[in-house]
């Protein structure tokens, strides 16, 4: 019962903190990301900026962690917020660039992929300097792999 009852507090203290995102807001996003398909985990930044009502354009890099070699991810995506209230629900869409290097010390094994995103995701704002964000992210380049990012968000003044 009393963590029922600490549970409930915190869902309530979070409510109260949110706020809409409105045209000139910014965001700055730190996160962690995971292949689904070939287990390649990953850390990266972003920043997300409100050009319009419900809108954000998030450019981000991710340094990932291959097995064998080196990769990164440039994306940048087009978010639609569906919600503005408790969880702000959205959904994304944009263009991907993905750099893989196999074989570091070998010349010509570096290559260049580039595609499509697709996903949905949400951010939970927790007091008014942070908040917890998490995405699935399907990339339709190279091995057409769905990635979840998870990670916190730190609101930028106008």
């Amino acid at each position: 019962m009393k963590n029922l009852l600490l549970l409930t507090s915190l869902i309530f203290g979070t409510i109260s903190t949110l706020q809409a995102q409105e045209q000139g807001d910014s965001r700055l996003h730190v996160l962690g990301q995971y292949g689904m398909r070939m287990e390649e985990p990953g850390i990266g930044v972003g920043w997300e900026y409100f050009f319009a009502p419900q809108f954000g354009l998030v450019p981000s890099f991710t340094q990932i962690f291959p097995a064998i070699g080196r990769a990164s991810n440039f994306s940048a995506d087009l978010r639609y917020y569906l919600s503005q209230g408790k969880s702000q629900v959205y959904v994304v869409s944009g263009y991907s660039l993905t750099t893989e290097n196999p074989q570091p010390t070998t010349a010509g094994t570096r290559r260049n992929l580039n595609g499509a995103n697709v996903g949905v995701g949400a951010v939970v704002p927790i007091n008014s300097w942070v908040g917890i964000s998490s995405e699935f992210k399907f990339q339709s380049q190279g091995i057409q792999q769905t990635y979840f990012r998870f990670g916190l968000q730190f609101p930028i003044g106008k």
